[in-house]
């Protein structure tokens, strides 16, 4: 092999490695769905909305059928504000409920749609009314550990 062509092979090896980290970026940054599709936008107000954060996937029945495209605070009710955009072909009954769950134990938070049964969908720029906070690891953690501190004081006290 002469050298110019092991320097267009190695040449090619750099691009391709460039390319494959540009694609793990994106990735990452869960900026790889470039879709075009038409979307309208649903809200959904929790209490506590965790670690989720925007372009965070929204998901019904295991498929992504949006995204997260703003997270906002309430300053009235003091609570999270988290507006959807859902994809066209995907049309929710108004008694639909949303929930803020993690994929795995300790892996990204992501809304999911519960579809209810009602005959009438969500109107695009409808607030979705049946919610569930994100459940925060910290917090069950701490009241374990206050209830087990509670139990053995009780038992101490005991004769």
């Amino acid at each position: 092999m002469n050298r110019k062509s092991t320097e267009t092979l190695v040449g090619l090896f750099v691009l391709l490695g460039i390319g494959a980290l540009f694609f793990l970026a994106l990735q990452a940054a869960n900026l790889g769905n470039f879709s075009t599709e038409p979307t309208y936008s649903l809200s959904a107000r929790f209490d506590n909305i965790g670690g989720l954060k925007v372009r965070a996937p929204v998901r019904s029945a295991g498929v992504t059928v949006g995204r997260v495209t703003a997270i906002t605070l309430d300053p009235k009710t003091f609570q999270g504000v988290v507006t959807m955009e859902i994809r066209r072909g995907f049309e929710f009954p108004k008694d639909s409920s949303a929930k803020i769950l993690t994929a795995g134990l300790l892996g990204d938070q992501y809304i999911g749609l519960d579809p209810g049964n009602d005959d009438r969908n969500l109107a695009p720029g409808a607030t979705i009314t049946q919610t569930q906070s994100a459940l925060v690891l910290e917090n069950l953690i701490g009241r374990m550990l206050f209830d087990r501190a509670a139990e053995a004081g009780g038992a101490a006290a005991k004769p």
